[in-house]
């Protein structure tokens, strides 16, 4: 890796706990691609040619089967764990957690393995093709460090009809610049529509299909991982006390507060595509149907690589 093209950062650490398994590296076509496999054409597609996996020490060897070595045929590939006792210096993680720190976590495991500008995105997630191309050609002609990106959906488009799902709620001004954005981790669908709650469902708060949303395809210049890594002590030492198992570094949460003290900017990129995923099981057969439709209509190919 040169560290001058853009790299892409595949976070795969998650043990998809409400899929019920490791999603990452279930199937979606009678071929056996996974939606990563997707993704990783696409981003092929559009110039892309390092890759970072963001993966657990303990399925290194499940996931390099199922998905590093036919990546390394293609990509310059390297592997980084994300790790629960990966801390800065005078913190410890409680003995009983499990579950990893998040999103701005996991993007800082990679502070020794980016060299350059990078794109961030889910292993879980299909993102389509013109996401990749557009995220590409921001970074490959970006020379502003401090000037982010992000790929915006339209909130309609990023629903499941089987439970809630967690988005990053965005705030936009004329210019397309991100001025704030807010994670909202119990978000249903309504209709065209949608609503979130905060309390368990006792009441829910309507939000506009039209909303813009963050689905974790951003785009950085490589000075946010020392960002990430640097604001992690504020974070534990606010939350560790108060949810020792649970709390999250969400990578948003870090832009939000750049935006705000005025050291980073964020241009939000309009997307049209649709986002389909595997949060609950029920899902899967959505997006089957969707990679089957998009086959027909000659998006992609039935062997991807052929």
């Amino acid at each position: 890796m040169n560290g001058t093209k853009p790299t892409l950062v595949i976070m795969a650490a998650g043990m998809g706990s409400r899929f019920g398994g490791l999603k990452q590296i279930t199937p979606v076509d009678p071929q056996g691609h996974k939606i990563i496999d997707f993704s990783m054409f696409d981003a092929w597609r559009a110039g892309f040619r390092d890759v970072v996996f963001i993966i657990k020490k303990e399925i290194e060897e499940e996931f390099k089967v199922a998905v590093g070595n036919e990546a390394e045929k293609h990509f310059n590939v390297q592997y980084v764990f994300q790790e629960i006792d990966d801390l800065p210096e005078g913190f410890t993680a409680p003995a009983e957690r499990g579950k990893p720190w998040g999103t701005g976590h996991a993007v800082a495991a990679c502070r020794n393995a980016v060299k350059g500008p990078f794109a961030v995105i889910n292993a879980d997630d299909f993102y389509g093709p013109s996401a990749f191309s557009t995220i590409y050609d921001y970074l490959s002609s970006n020379t502003d460090e401090s000037a982010y990106a992000m790929v915006g959906y339209r909130l309609r488009n990023t629903v499941t009809e089987h439970g809630s799902v967690a988005r990053g709620v965005c705030e936009v001004n004329e210019d397309g610049l991100l001025t704030g954005i807010t994670e909202r981790t119990k978000i249903y669908k309504r209709g065209e529509d949608a609503a979130f709650t905060e309390d368990d469902g006792v009441t829910f708060t309507h939000l506009p299909g039209e909303t813009i949303v963050s689905m974790n395809l951003w785009g950085f210049t490589r000075s946010i991982l020392n960002v990430l890594w640097d604001r992690f002590p504020a974070f534990l030492e606010k939350n560790l006390p108060v949810n020792p198992l649970k709390c999250e570094y969400f990578l948003p949460f870090v832009v939000d507060e750049q935006i705000a003290e005025g050291s980073a900017t964020a241009r939000v990129l309009p997307c049209e595509e649709t986002w389909y995923g595997v949060t609950y099981k029920e899902d899967l057969a959505s997006v089957e149907n969707a990679i089957a439709q998009m086959k027909k209509d000659g998006i992609y190919k039935e062997d991807l690589w052929a």
